[in-house]
């Protein structure tokens, strides 16, 4: 008689067994694809990872690999033309808030739009961050990095047509470079924070099972928006390996590249870990005497 598989797909956030190792409590995903779990099975089964935002961690590839090309492809062009739009105006505008907002609401509507689909990484700094800490399959970091970086210069190369007119360099008002006064190691350090304030967020509202699925899109959005806020006078707010390549390698500025590649997956990494090693175990303390349920006042007995 055949039995059931070790991994069920349950409707919930978690891609970690609840502590008495049976499903959490359904929740409504607002229609999203119900999000892979882990149940206790049989003697050294291995538990299949879920992805973010209701995908399935490493299926289809080919697909969600799509998926990621066209999500990073709207996310660099909705900040990049933006910029670009902004310092061709006639007269050009310095208008930073404008950025920010195409980034952060870009983000918001991918992560409603496709999380659910390929978990919507659309940063290899996530991609990586969840493989080292064996929420994502290791077989499927290649299929989505190189998703980001080609949907990256695919997203310049659309910038560059939209303003054709002024030649390829025009696409240099999209591209991240660390502001004059600003050290290769200030910029590297800026970055590699950002970076891991953005995953940290990521991370947390994605893959625990506390987090209300319906906050996520607005966490990562707002989280992408303060680390923009944060970095763009010292180094422009890449934030993102994918969003720094495809304006780089467009316009033919390279010179500080290698610091947007490498410096995100260092701060990707570190919070990646942090979460699954440190916060995600931890629970709010209990209030005095038990728990709420139990404080609750019993009704009057008087005769």
């Amino acid at each position: 008689m055949s039995t059931a598989p070790d991994w069920v797909a349950d409707p919930v956030v978690s891609t970690r067994p609840t502590p008495s190792h049976q499903p959490a409590p359904g929740r409504d995903m607002g229609g999203a694809s119900e999000r892979l779990t882990y149940r206790a099975g049989g003697a050294g089964a291995a538990p299949r990872p879920a992805g973010l935002f209701g995908s399935s961690a490493g299926e289809n590839l080919v697909r969600a690999g799509a998926a990621e090309l066209i999500g990073t492809f709207v996310l660099v062009l909705s900040g990049g033309a933006t910029a670009v739009a902004l310092a061709t105006a006639n007269p050009p505008v310095d208008d930073l808030t404008s950025i920010v907002l195409a980034f952060g609401l870009a983000l918001t509507a991918l992560v409603a739009a496709l999380g659910h689909v390929s978990g919507c990484h659309l940063n290899p700094a996530v991609t990586l961050g969840l493989a080292v800490t064996r929420k994502f399959p290791w077989r499927a970091v290649p299929v989505y990095v190189l998703a980001h970086l080609v949907g990256g210069v695919l997203a310049s190369l659309a910038t560059w047509a939209a303003y054709s007119g002024r030649g390829r360099q025009v696409v240099e008002f999209s591209t991240t470079t660390p502001a004059g006064g600003v050290s290769s190691g200030r910029a590297f350090f800026v970055e590699a924070l950002i970076t891991f304030v953005l995953v940290l967020v990521v991370i947390s509202v994605a893959t625990d099972e506390r987090v209300p699925a319906a906050v996520a899109p607005v966490a990562v959005g707002s989280a992408l928006a303060v680390c923009i806020f944060i970095a763009a006078p010292l180094t422009g707010g890449a934030v993102n390996p994918a969003r720094a390549f495809g304006p780089a390698v467009v316009s033919g500025d390279l010179h500080a590249l290698w610091v947007y590649m490498l410096a995100p997956l260092v701060g990707g990494v570190l919070a990646a870990v942090l979460y699954d090693r440190v916060l995600a175990p931890a629970q709010a303390p209990a209030p005095a005497g038990g728990t709420r349920e139990e404080e609750a006042v019993e009704p009057s007995t008087t005769s």
